[in-house]
């Protein structure tokens, strides 16, 4: 208890000097050399207390930066915080001529760039987990201009990666109790299907029929880094707007379903962008859920494919599949055409194999599914299990897949030989009727009858 309350006062009192800083610090003129300098001499820093006040110091200096600067700063971390050329050769020299496990670990530590140790150290400071994340948001935004800022990218991945692996993640369930500090959040992160307000989301926090789980880390407090969205339901769901509009499928006691459908996963941190949660995620709220209700038989996803729509228009533009698709397909073209019975039906005819050729065969430059989504839950183990037709018929389901939704089947005992398969061969697991869709859409492309 004495050493706890010792870290306590100290951390309060190194809290109480940074926002002395800060506050003074505010009037400064700020700019990118003078965070370089900090930096520095954040990094020549021995003493513990210094070293706190230094890293809040700096990160309060980068908060101040105009984005300019901000570019600046990440051109000087690039440059003058990399490895250095002379001692990696020197390192290795070493190494040939030792072979031992010192001079390995010299060589290790030669060819780790100063950012890596910057950033570590900037982590002392109480928050400095958060700031990172959002200063790695502010490079990732401008990677696309600036490629060579990509090295500075793969530290913040490889430090992010331990700092973010699932021992330190905490899974908890969000309901109407949750404080409202954190609701608004699940409102504003939202990513998938539109929060319109309090009323919505009470409605997807119905204990009835809905729950909702989210990941959090203890060093960005009550900021969910991750959450999912679940149905519960008597069998598989395949619309959306039912689950959205509050429709309970019957269901008025959970203990009715036999279904848990994860209908919305949405990632709240830009800055973890690629650090996997998601994975984690499904598997862990699967055992809650198992544990909370035993009776359920089927946990599956109504997933989203966007790209889909833009694949669909690249095909009607490849004049070597027959007139006749290319014309039908040039039907989605047609306003509300979704409302038009007989020409939904067309279209629902060569959609539906197309989008199941599109997601079990078309590929991306390292040989795995074209769609992401799909990619995520294949690789988790998941079975591409149905493709839903006018699964999703809002404005952007329309536009980005045609109005398709497709079920992935998470099957318990099959999620290990799946992951292994797909991480091995890229093999998309796949129900037998979604084998039937592949090969009507291989006749479609001959200009072959499907019936």
């Amino acid at each position: 208890m004495n050493m706890t309350f010792l870290q306590e006062m100290f951390q309060s009192i190194t809290q109480r000097d940074a926002l002395r800083r800060r506050r003074q610090g505010d009037s400064e003129t700020t700019d990118h050399r003078r965070l370089v300098e900090a930096c520095q001499r954040l990094l020549e820093s021995d003493g513990e207390a210094s070293s706190i006040a230094l890293a809040s110091r700096a990160l309060g200096m980068y908060q101040r930066l105009e984005p300019a600067e901000r570019q600046r700063f990440f051109a000087r971390l690039a440059s003058d915080f990399a490895a250095e050329p002379a001692e990696i050769d020197a390192a290795y020299e070493a190494y040939r001529e030792a072979r031992d496990n010192a001079s390995l670990e010299a060589l290790f530590e030669a060819c780790e760039p100063r950012r890596q140790e910057l950033i570590r150290r900037l982590n002392l400071t109480s928050g400095g987990t958060a700031e990172l994340v959002r200063m790695r948001e502010d490079l990732l935004g401008l990677l696309r201009e600036h490629p060579e800022f990509s090295a500075i990218d793969a530290d913040f991945v490889h430090l992010f990666g331990s700092w973010f692996n699932r021992g330190f993640l905490m899974l908890k369930r969000i309901d109407w109790d949750t404080p409202a500090s954190i609701l608004e959040k699940i409102i504003r992160y939202e990513a998938v299907h539109e929060i319109r307000d309090w009323d919505d989301l009470r409605r997807r926090l119905d204990a009835r029929d809905r729950r909702c789980f989210a990941f959090f880390h203890p060093a960005i407090g009550d900021d969910p880094l991750i959450f999912v969205e679940v149905a519960l339901h008597k069998g598989l769901p395949a619309r959306i707007q039912p689950i959205l509009a509050g429709e309970d499928a019957g269901i008025d006691d959970p203990e009715i379903a036999d279904t848990a459908a994860f209908f919305g996963i949405s990632n709240c941190q830009t800055g973890l962008r690629g650090i996997s949660f998601g994975n984690f995620l499904i598997k862990q709220v699967v055992q809650e859920l198992k544990q909370e209700l035993p009776q359920l038989k089927h946990f599956v996803t109504l997933s989203p494919v966007p790209g889909f729509a833009q694949w669909l228009a690249e095909r009607r533009e490849d004049e070597s599949l027959p007139l006749a698709l290319r014309e039908t397909l040039a039907e989605l073209e047609t306003p509300e055409w979704h409302r038009d019975a007989e020409r939904a039906e067309r279209l629902k005819a060569v959609v539906k194999p197309l989008a199941a050729r599109y997601l079990v065969e078309e590929k991306n430059a390292r040989g795995l599914p074209l769609n992401a989504v799909a990619r995520f839950h294949l690789g988790n183990g998941a079975e591409l299990h149905r493709i839903n037709w006018l699964g999703d018929i809002s404005a952007k389901g329309l536009r980005q897949a045609a109005g398709l939704m497709v079920n992935y089947l998470y099957v318990l005992d099959d999620i290990e030989r799946n992951h292994e398969n797909y991480t091995a061969n890229a093999t998309v697991a796949r129900s037998s009727e979604v084998k039937d869709l592949v090969r009507k859409a291989r006749k479609l492309a001959k200009g072959e009858t499907t019936k």
